[in-house]
């Protein structure tokens, strides 16, 4: 439920049992299932559902000390990390054939866990960076040292990839996009909000250097250097709200029309030196043009030890978690301490868990598959998005608002999606990626440099739609509008969101309304720009187009009233598709659950009839407590609202949620029916 560049992603007490623990299964989290547990009784849901669904949870479930935020996603990764856990140790204390999937797997955790060998490596693990930048005497060397360090996943200055052209889905084009900033978005370089963490990202660049053998005066003088060029860049950088425009971030161009818009800089010899050649590499999809006619600019002014003391930073801080203590806690301590609120780090162990599941994701995805993901999984999984799907389809016939043109269109375009489920069908080839048990940080390049050359080797190939965008541990899902498909990793497929032990209500709130998320994904603000090929056009009449937009904007006013903190407000415009999709998961889910009750006996649950027990199981999926700094971070970058908000959002648009609680006019959790936002 996030974007890729325009993929759209999502982003749990127990029933208690008597049972007789070991102190081994005592130290396991508990499965995250939706309970009443949870709810907070003493609140009217009609006063405030969100506490009402969840409040108890919240009390009893403080932030842990090295999590910026705490929600039913956390726990269910905790428990799939406790997992990874096992599988990681296991194969780290065996010896395996040299080359297989246990023995790549075992040898990054190990070498990840040899702190001893990395601390004594000290610095030396980049010093051949340091020395290629040292040795940067002109703008072609800039480019040179730039292609290096771009094909080693260092970022710097933009980005270069190779991905399906929005235009043409089924072929992979060359594009390029802003980039080179260190901190979260364009404002954190310029508004009075952000002054303090300005002033600490200097702090935390000088303390990088100092590290590696500068004095602090010079190190100051360089964090300066390295402020003065990321602001510069920030400048002419787009928004987080400018970033979801689909039509405005594709630019095609002949490639040598962008090199000729940047004479200062050498852009064909750095494509050379990246490897990217031949007539697939004659056309570039630029995302931001203004950017790049400031980088001309600066490039232009600036002298070229500004640009090696820039360099020099990005290398240092990529390289941070892999090398010495001293260097991987002064990255943990600005990343996630003074821009997230985190006070401490995750374990040893789960950070390289972390780490192994980024760089080879489907090799260590193979073995939690194996261990963790039942085949009935995705039996069940498919029965619940046909019937989801059956109600879309029936919506899109009916829509009163839509015009015969464009509902054709829809239709065609929903007869063409279709869903991934749990894992791809071909796990992806590792056997080039070297993995030693005798260097963490050779092992993280080694496998960067195979996925940055892998992804490059794509351009002007016809595109894979069997590829998956996240491993099977991963708790989240998505939708790919250039694929027109809906993808559940194995990881999200448990409670709370998948529950075998629980009723139809409860999976329905849960995976059932995820998985209507990620179908209206397809038809929100940004997904309806793209055809049933998944090609990125206008198919709409104009008047249809005038009508969504009223209708969404409904949401967007709704949105930009919710306060996570006091003056603080979510940005309605950046999280409107998520909001949107969030509004269709529940309307769809809620009539599949009606539709799955016809003739059978409406019994209560716990108290609960079901209509009762699908909303709960919905709020109680985005119980959430979060830092202070955290918020203020995810309100200015995150399309996704706030968890809070994400609980009782969508249902006080939807008329049966009212019915089910008995939530009257006078409520606080009412909304005038003519300021609810209806779109499907």
């Amino acid at each position: 439920m996030m974007n890729h560049p325009v993929r759209y992603l999502l982003p749990v007490a127990v029933l208690c049992a008597v049972v007789s623990l070991s102190a081994a299964d005592a130290a396991k989290p508990a499965i995250p299932r939706f309970s009443p547990g949870n709810m907070d009784t003493t609140v009217a849901p009609g006063t405030d559902f969100a506490r009402y669904a969840f409040g108890n949870w919240q009390k009893n479930n403080p932030v842990p000390a090295d999590k910026s935020r705490w929600s039913s996603f956390n726990e269910l990764d905790q428990y799939n990390q406790n997992g990874l856990k096992g599988i990681l140790e296991t194969a780290a204390a065996r010896s395996h054939e040299p080359g297989s999937v246990e023995q790549k797997v075992g040898d990054f955790f190990a070498s990840a866990m040899d702190t001893a060998a990395i601390d004594a490596a000290g610095l030396k693990p980049v010093e051949t960076d340091l020395a290629q930048i040292a040795a940067i005497a002109n703008l072609n060397d800039l480019a040179k040292a730039l292609a290096t360090f771009h094909n080693q996943g260092v970022g710097g200055f933009f980005r270069v990839d190779v991905d399906a052209d929005e235009k043409k889905s089924d072929i992979n084009a060359l594009q390029i996009n802003q980039g080179g900033l260190s901190l979260p978005s364009r404002d954190y370089y310029f508004a009075e909000s952000f002054e303090k963490q300005r002033a600490a990202f200097l702090e935390h660049v000088a303390k990088l250097f100092t590290l590696a053998g500068d004095t602090p005066e010079a190190a100051t003088a360089a964090a300066q250097t390295v402020f003065a060029v990321e602001k510069s860049l920030a400048t002419n950088a787009r928004t987080p709200v400018e970033l979801r425009d689909s039509l405005a971030n594709y630019n095609k161009m002949p490639t040598a029309d962008l090199s000729a818009k940047m004479p200062a800089f050498p852009f064909s010899l750095y494509l050379a030196e990246r490897g990217i050649a031949g007539p697939a590499a004659a056309e570039i999809i630029v995302g931001q043009p203004k950017f790049f006619e400031g980088l001309q600019e600066q490039l232009a002014a600036r002298p070229i030890n500004d640009w090696k003391v820039y360099l020099r930073y990005k290398v240092l801080r990529a390289a941070g978690p892999y090398l010495a203590a001293p260097f991987e806690q002064e990255v943990f301590r600005f990343y996630s301490t003074v821009l997230r609120g985190t006070p401490a780090m995750e374990p040893r162990w789960q950070r390289a868990a972390r780490n192994v599941d980024g760089n080879i994701g489907e090799a260590l995805g193979q073995l939690y598959v194996a261990q963790y993901y039942p085949p009935a999984a995705k039996a069940r999984m498919t029965e619940m998005i046909a019937n989801i799907t059956a109600v879309m389809h029936d919506r899109l016939k009916t829509l009163e608002w839509m015009t015969e043109p464009t509902r054709q269109k829809a239709l065609a375009k929903f007869d063409r999606f279709y869903a991934k489920i749990g894992h791809p069908e071909k796990w992806r080839d590792y056997s080039k990626v070297a993995i030693r048990k005798d260097s963490y940080f050779a092992n993280d390049r080694a496998a960067t440099e195979f996925e940055v050359k892998r992804r490059l080797a794509r351009l002007g190939q016809p595109v894979d739609k069997t590829e998956w965008g996240m491993s099977p541990p991963t708790v989240n899902a998505y939708f790919d509008p250039t694929a027109n498909n809906i993808n559940f990793p194995a990881g999200i497929l448990q409670p709370p969101f998948f529950d075998f032990t629980l009723d139809d209500a409860v999976n329905y709130g849960g995976i059932g309304a995820v998985i209507g998320h990620e179908i209206t994904h397809g038809f929100d603000d940004q997904g309806r720009h793209y055809d049933g090929d998944g090609n990125l056009t206008e198919w709409w009449t104009e008047a249809d187009a005038k009508a969504f937009e009223a209708r969404a904007q409904k949401v967007v006013d709704q949105f930009n009233t919710y306060e996570p903190l006091p003056g603080v407000h979510v940005v309605g415009q950046l999280t409107l598709g998520e909001n949107i999709a969030d509004l269709g998961g529940v309307t769809l889910a809620y009539e599949a659950l009606e539709r799955s009750l016809v003739g059978k006996e409406r019994k209560l649950i716990d108290g609960f009839t079901p209509e009762q027990r699908f909303f709960l199981a919905w709020a109680q999926v985005w119980r959430t407590n979060a830092r202070e700094s955290e918020i203020k971070r995810l309100v200015a970058i995150d399309p996704h609202s706030p968890g809070i908000f994400r609980a009782i959002g969508p249902l006080v648009n939807f008329q049966p949620f009212y019915d089910a609680f008995h939530i009257k006019e006078g409520d606080p959790m009412w909304r005038k029916p003519e300021d609810r936002a209806k779109i499907w």
